[in-house]
């Protein structure tokens, strides 16, 4: 496995690494034992965050605050970063328990986003800052410019759609919570009164009413 670990992380980082066992530390989810990659994806979740920051700031100089904001939540969430490392490869290089493994954690989001984030900290550890914030930036690149605008967040869209026609609020009721403690899938509903509704799905409840709010902005648009 070491040799496939390394070929593919030589590939993912562009060099040979010093040393596999940050790494493979990275790719371990707890149920293999303590030595798994949370300490790595808290160091990594600070890389990531800072590195983004300060490309955003470089990359659209005018824009505020509440702008840049926006763009960087959207840059950074699970889901992305679970997004980044099944284009890598991640999945086939994950250290899993059995019941893990069989509960389906090799394709959560969850896990998979903890895991991108626990790479940057290794990363970080062997080569530094600098080499952490190329290889975010590389990774990342195709999405820094991929929004026109700054996105505005579906559950404030929804907010402001509903204020704007005289509508209530929306309200979000929690439908379902199911899946084991490392992966668990959120069902919620979006209403704003007798209207309309619609429901979404999602890693945790915020991402599950994000979802939902999404759905039912293009059910009234």
């Amino acid at each position: 496995m070491s040799e496939a670990l390394a070929d593919w992380l030589a590939r993912v980082l562009g060099e040979t690494p010093a040393a596999l066992a940050g790494y493979e530390r990275a790719l371990t989810h707890g149920s293999q034992g303590a030595a798994n990659y949370e300490r790595l994806e808290f160091l990594g979740d600070r890389v990531l965050g800072l590195t983004v920051a300060e490309w955003l700031y470089q990359r659209f100089p005018e824009e505020p605050e509440g702008k840049l904001s926006r763009r960087f939540n959207s840059l950074v969430t699970g889901q992305v970063c679970a997004e980044v490392a099944r284009e890598i490869g991640v999945p086939a290089h994950l250290r899993l328990g059995k019941q893990a493994r069989d509960d389906g954690a090799a394709s959560s989001d969850n896990v998979l986003g903890d895991v991108m984030e626990a790479l940057i900290g290794a990363y970080f550890v062997e080569r530094g800052f600098d080499a952490a914030k190329a290889l975010v930036r590389r990774l990342w690149d195709s999405r820094i410019d991929a929004q026109a605008a700054a996105p505005k967040h579906p559950k404030s869209a929804l907010q402001e759609w509903a204020a704007a026609n005289n509508r209530r609020a929306p309200e979000y009721e929690l439908l379902d919570r199911s899946g084991p403690g490392h992966a668990p899938r959120f069902r919620v509903r979006a209403v704003i009164g007798k209207l309309a509704e619609a429901e979404g799905e999602g890693s945790s409840k915020q991402e599950a009413e994000t979802a939902a709010a999404a759905a039912l902005l293009e059910k009234l648009g």
